[in-house]
């Protein structure tokens, strides 16, 4: 492998981007949606401090089938040309509980075999050589829909697969942006900020005990939401129609690990409950069991809102009291005869 690095950090990266894990590569499509930085900002390098980026997938490639392919195989084989960051979308299945002879889920041909080659082996060949390695959405983070109960795949999030201790040769743990799909502006910060941290002008990137950046999942849902300060007021909304706090009929906002209601969904405009939606947990490593049947309330919304009922409406009841009053203009505005502002002169006229 050539020289990859100058004295502050590598000059140049690709990333490999592989959706061939179960998925519907709606991670992808999401990300073309991104602003903050966007996908083409990244590539035509109009970021200021990034490596050059050489970005492969398959969706937004020109190039397609042994084309597409070459700089997986020349990375898997220790030939590419610069370091690059692995990011996989969609959930590793296990090749080990299924039929003799077949596979869940594979990218290209073994060129020695001739085979299928399973995305389980480009990730045993790709992760340990990585520069940083980046689960995009929740199936590849925690394993998502395709991981639920009863499926048949035994399908896993990355870190499922590679074990907690995995660390790439940057020397991170694999980084987890979830989101069903990735909200857009996430994932490319979290990009952005490894891209720099590669080129040497960022620290090493803060993740939580998942191993999600620590300042886009550190508050929850309900903590960033417009409809909170109902929920505080124990003023609910019984349908879909309603501006009130959702928390009765399926929210669990209070509970989870996002910024949608803060940061939106495109430029800033979207994001479930900001448009009506409720939180389904989406983000999160219980998604999607522990967060079923949608809609129904969660088992924690009936105590917290039967708690609420003791001061909510006393509080909703006074606020309306000091909105009422707020509302009112004083009473010495008026262009009566007299000044009644309480205005008293220091020096009286003679």
């Amino acid at each position: 492998m050539s020289t990859q690095a100058s004295a502050t950090g590598v000059d140049e990266v690709h990333i490999l981007w592989t959706s061939e894990g179960m998925s519907c590569d709606g991670d992808t499509v999401s990300v073309t949606a991104a602003s903050l930085p966007s996908i083409e900002d990244v590539v035509l390098r109009a970021v200021p401090g990034i490596p050059k980026v050489h970005l492969h997938n398959k969706v937004l490639a020109y190039e397609t089938g042994d084309d597409f392919l070459k700089p997986f195989f020349q990375a898997a084989n220790g030939e590419l040309d610069a370091p690059f960051i692995l990011v996989v979308e969609g959930s590793i299945p296990n090749e080990n509980v299924h039929a003799e002879g077949g596979f869940w889920s594979a990218m290209g041909n073994d060129p020695e075999t001739g085979q299928p080659k399973t995305l389980n082996r480009w990730i045993d060949e790709l992760a340990p050589k990585a520069w940083a390695v980046v689960a995009i959405g929740t199936c590849a983070t925690y394993g998502g829909i395709h991981a639920m109960a009863g499926n048949p795949t035994g399908c896993m999030g990355l870190v499922d697969y590679l074990g907690e201790d995995f660390r790439s040769a940057g020397g991170l743990p694999v980084i987890n942006v979830p989101g069903c799909p990735v909200q857009p502006d996430n994932f490319m910060e979290t990009l952005l900020w490894v891209l720099h941290q590669a080129a040497g002008l960022a620290p090493t990137i803060p993740l939580d005990d998942q191993l999600r950046p620590q300042w886009l999942f550190g508050k929850t849902v309900h903590e960033g939401c417009d409809r909170a300060a109902y929920y505080e007021q124990a003023d609910f909304a019984h349908d879909y129609n309603s501006p009130k706090c959702q928390v009765k009929i399926g929210c669990w906002g209070p509970v989870v690990n996002c910024n949608v209601t803060k940061r939106g969904w495109m430029d800033g405009v979207g994001g479930c409950p900001n448009v009506g939606g409720v939180c389904i947990g989406c983000t999160m490593p219980g998604f999607p069991d522990k967060f079923m049947p949608f809609m129904d309330e969660p088992p924690g919304g009936s105590l917290s809102s039967a708690l609420l009922r003791v001061y909510g409406p006393f509080v909703r009841t006074m606020r309306g009291i000091t909105n009422a009053s707020a509302n009112t203009e004083p009473k010495w505005r008026h262009p009566g005869d007299k000044l009644t502002t309480g205005y008293r002169p220091r020096y009286p006229r003679a």
